[in-house]
C-alpha cells in the first residue's frame, strides 16, 4: 500500500479495528491514544496492545501518546509525522471520542437533568479535535495534492440516538467534513464522514449488558459489525484512485463494503443501515429469522428524516 495513516483515538474499539485494518493493508500507521499499557485504564485496551496486534498482522506501527485536548500535543504529534515521513500523511482518520463514559451515565434523561458539561464530554474530544487534527492534515496534505481524511460520524447525526449533545455533534461532524471538502477539493484532498453501523465494540458491548432487554432492540446483535470492516473500507477508500468523487459525503461503511467486495472478520457483509434488510427486522425482532427473505433495498434518506421509517432507538 506504501500510505502512511494516522488513527486518533486507536486504544481499542473502533479505531484499534481502523487501524488494524489500514496495517494489514500495508499501511504505515500511526495511532494515538491516553494509554500505553492495559493498567493505565480501567476500560481495557491500550497503545501498546494494538501496535502489538498490527505488527501481527504484518503492518508497521508508530504508537503516540496523545491527549487531543491538548493542542500543543496534538501539533507535536503532526510535527513528528512530517519529520519522520518527509512530510507525507496519506490518510487521517478522526475517531477519537471522549464522551462514551459520560453518555452511558445518563442513559434515557432529558438534557436538562444531564447538566452542560455533558456537551464538553461529547464535543470537545470529538468534534472540536476532529477539527484541530483535520487542521494539521491538510497543511500536510494539501502542498502534495493528495490525501484523505475520514471523519468518524454516525446515523445519530440524522436521527435521535444517544441524546441533544451526541446528536448535535455528529450532526456539525457531518457537516465538518463536507464544508472542508468544498476548501480541499481543489488540491485533490478527500474530505468525507463516515457511518459505521451498529459496531461491537467493548463500550456497545456493555451498554447493551446494562441496560434492560426493552430498552435494547439490538441485544440479539442482529447485523453488527465488527471494528475491523470500518478499517478495511478505509484502507480500500485510501486505495481508490477515483476517491475524490465521494468527497463531501457521507459514506455508509456496510454499503462501501458492497461496492469494494469487502467482507467482516466473520466473512460476512452487514447490510447498510438504511437498507430494509436492516431496518425491517431491528424493528420486528420475529422478521430476524427470515431476514434472507427481505430485499436488500435502500431507503432514500428523506424517508428516514420524515420518519415514515425510522430507525430503532439504541
Amino acid at each position: 500500500m506504501g500510505k502512511v495513516a494516522l488513527v486518533t483515538g486507536a486504544t481499542r474499539g473502533l479505531g484499534k479495528g481502523i487501524a488494524l485494518g489500514l496495517g494489514e493493508a500495508g499501511a504505515t500507521v500511526y495511532i494515538t491514544g491516553r494509554s500505553v499499557r492495559e493498567d493505565d485504564n480501567s476500560l481495557g485496551g491500550s497503545l501498546k496492545l494494538t501496535q502489538t496486534a498490527i505488527k501481527e498482522a504484518g503492518g508497521r506501527c508508530i504508537a503516540i501518546q496523545t491527549d487531543h485536548r491538548n493542542d500543543d500535543q496534538v501539533r507535536a504529534l503532526f510535527e513528528r509525522i512530517r519529520a519522520e515521513q518527509n512530510g507525507q500523511l496519506d490518510v487521517l482518520v478522526n475517531n477519537v471520542y471522549g464522551g462514551v463514559e459520560s453518555l452511558r451515565s445518563v442513559f434515557g434523561k432529558p438534557f436538562w437533568q444531564t447538566g452542560p458539561q455533558l456537551w464538553d464530554a461529547c464535543n470537545q474530544v470529538g468534534l472540536r479535535s476532529h477539527y484541530v487534527a483535520s487542521v494539521y492534515a491538510a497543511q500536510m496534505m494539501v502542498p502534495r495534492e493528495q490525501g484523505l481524511i475520514c471523519t468518524i460520524s454516525s446515523w445519530g447525526g440524522l436521527m435521535p440516538i444517544f441524546g441533544v449533545a451526541y446528536g448535535s455533534g455528529k450532526a456539525a461532524c457531518d457537516r465538518m467534513a463536507a464544508d472542508m471538502a468544498l476548501d480541499l477539493r481543489p488540491h485533490q484532498v478527500t474530505s468525507l464522514s463516515l457511518w459505521p453501523g451498529i459496531v461491537a465494540t467493548e463500550h456497545m458491548s456493555q451498554l447493551v449488558e446494562d441496560m434492560p432487554s426493552q430498552q435494547t432492540p439490538f441485544a440479539n446483535r442482529y447485523n453488527w459489525e465488527t471494528p475491523l470492516l470500518t478499517g478495511r473500507v478505509i484502507a480500500a477508500l485510501a486505495a481508490d484512485s477515483q476517491v475524490i468523487k465521494r468527497t463531501g459525503r457521507v459514506q455508509i461503511v456496510a454499503e462501501l463494503a458492497r461496492h469494494y467486495g469487502l467482507a467482516d472478520k466473520d466473512g460476512q457483509q452487514p447490510a447498510s443501515l438504511r437498507s430494509l434488510k436492516f431496518l425491517l427486522p431491528n424493528s420486528v425482532p420475529a422478521l430476524q429469522s427470515k431476514s434472507w427473505l427481505i430485499p436488500d433495498i435502500r431507503v432514500p434518506w428523506w424517508m428516514l428524516v420524515l420518519g415514515r421509517l425510522r430507525a430503532p432507538k439504541i
